[in-house]
């Protein structure tokens, strides 16, 4: 199956060198086969559509969109922000969507507030360690919920706690939080549904058991699917270049091999792949 290139239109088009394989995504989210997966890209503008004044031709740009796998990529120009000098554009690609994405699960659906305790769990995936950024930089007090082996990993966050959630003795010990930012979902997070304090919020980014809300109903639970916003991807990017925000990546691979990558990231456990055009 081809695809046509797109236009420019009314917003920015740019021909991308480099993006990323952002984690899973499957075909239904696109609505359906045939489809274009991919959400994170990093790259040059290419042209500019006539009511653009923001970019130009030659820009360096980075934006969370959508049908991201390919070589060219139409999106409108109030998504888009500019790429800070000093980042590599390769690697800028896999900022986006986990960014996004930790960002809003602390600040819209776990709704943290300065002084609050708020849990993250997958402290040390991608998301989590976005969601951990957020956190601090809004001063919250995080507990960083990870496996018992990432434990001395996750204390390198800057956190103020940690806790082994594959560690039921652990998470029984767990002092009642105002908050949870659930990046692991599942039965995990029902166990720690459990220790959110009365009027409290429980955001997640996975999967949470449909009937685990009603063991109480004061707590307010709330998903997120990360959504663009330009002035908060560039602040993510302006720390990345300045060292406040550390993301791993784990390979580079080429276009050709996208479905290759879509499997690895769907396996989990691995950091960013980043997907380079010829």
């Amino acid at each position: 199956m081809r695809f046509l290139d797109p236009a420019a239109g009314e917003g920015c088009l740019w021909r991308f060198r480099k993006f990323s394989c952002a984690g899973p995504q499957l075909a239904q989210d696109r609505g359906g086969l045939p489809a274009i997966l991919g959400r994170d890209v990093s790259g040059v503008v290419r042209a500019v559509g006539r009511n653009i004044r923001t970019f130009k031709p030659g820009d360096r740009v980075l934006a969370l969109a959508s049908e991201a796998y390919a070589e060219l990529v139409a999106v409108e120009g109030s998504i888009l922000t500019h790429l800070p000098d000093g980042l590599n554009l390769v690697d800028s690609a896999a900022i986006p969507l986990i960014a996004l994405t930790g960002d809003q699960l602390v600040r819209l659906a776990a709704r943290a507030q300065r002084g609050q305790t708020l849990l993250v769990t997958g402290a040390v995936g991608s998301v989590g360690r976005a969601a951990v950024h957020t956190a601090k930089k809004l001063g919250v007090n995080v507990i960083a919920g990870v496996r018992a082996r990432q434990l001395a990993e996750a204390r390198t966050l800057g956190v103020s706690d940690t806790v082994a959630i594959d560690d039921d003795s652990a998470i029984a010990g767990l002092a009642m939080v105002d908050g949870v930012a659930d990046t692991v979902g599942g039965e995990t997070a029902a166990k720690l549904f459990g220790r959110v304090k009365n009027g409290g919020n429980f955001g997640y980014a996975s999967v949470f058991p449909g009937e685990t809300s009603k063991l109480n109903p004061t707590v307010t639970v709330t998903r997120v699917r990360g959504r663009p916003d330009a002035s908060k991807l560039r602040e993510f990017a302006d720390d990345v270049r300045d060292g406040k925000f550390l993301l791993p990546i784990s390979r580079r691979m080429p276009l050709r091999a996208a479905g290759e990558a879509q499997a690895l990231a769907q396996r989990g456990g691995l950091g960013k792949i980043i997907l380079v055009c010829p």
